[in-house]
């Protein structure tokens, strides 16, 4: 990698990196090119040359931290032994991932993150494809082995992940939801609603 390359990466580790500490800290109406830049230490040009806009740099980051959770949901199944442990474990990595990145959690359960993934789903489905298939490839395996239920895998996802969102959202914006709480009793309520009936 050349020196301007690498100044390029280290460039856009400090705009990624200050946007989600200036929306952390004022939200999406805190985030204007001045807050970023000052935060960052870098220059409008710089910020406009890598990433286009405010909106693309937002993109960006977006972009970014899904990637990092889905890395983590991924993880959580792929050491489960069992349907039933996988469900159970990518829930509470899914809420373990929320309370140690909040302000990343803020962001991505955000009405600015709705309208990305209403706006540009199928883009974002496949920017993500590498993350998701091993996902859809665990579901298959557990409908085919009897344990889930056999629907399909955009059904699947939204009884595991409709619950965890939306107390994710509550914890995140409200505070009125206890995060362990739901870390144990969810699982356990998830799984039930996913798993197969007798044969």
């Amino acid at each position: 990698m050349s020196p301007k390359q690498h100044r390029g990466e280290v460039t856009v580790e400090q705009l990624l990196d200050a946007t989600l500490r200036v929306y952390g800290e004022s939200g999406e109406q805190g985030l204007t090119v001045g807050a970023v830049t000052a935060a960052s230490g870098v220059s409008p040009g710089s910020l406009y040359h890598h990433f286009g806009s405010m909106d693309g740099l937002l993109t960006a980051l977006l972009m970014r931290w899904l990637e990092r959770l889905l890395v983590r949901m991924v993880t959580a199944l792929e050491r489960s032994d069992s349907a039933r442990a996988g469900v159970e474990a990518l829930v509470r990595a899914y809420f373990a991932f929320i309370r140690d990145h909040r302000d990343a959690g803020l962001l991505l359960h955000s009405s600015r993150a709705d309208e990305l993934g209403m706006r540009q789903a199928k883009q974002l489905r496949d920017a993500q494809e590498a993350r998701l298939s091993p996902l859809s490839a665990w579901v298959g395996r557990h409908i085919e082995s009897g344990e889930l239920a056999p629907l399909s895998v955009s059904v699947l996802e939204s009884l595991i992940l409709g619950p965890v969102i939306g107390v994710s959202r509550r914890w995140l914006t409200l505070g009125d939801i206890d995060l362990d709480e739901a870390a144990e009793v969810l699982p356990d309520r998830i799984w039930r609603s996913v798993a197969a009936g007798p044969r």
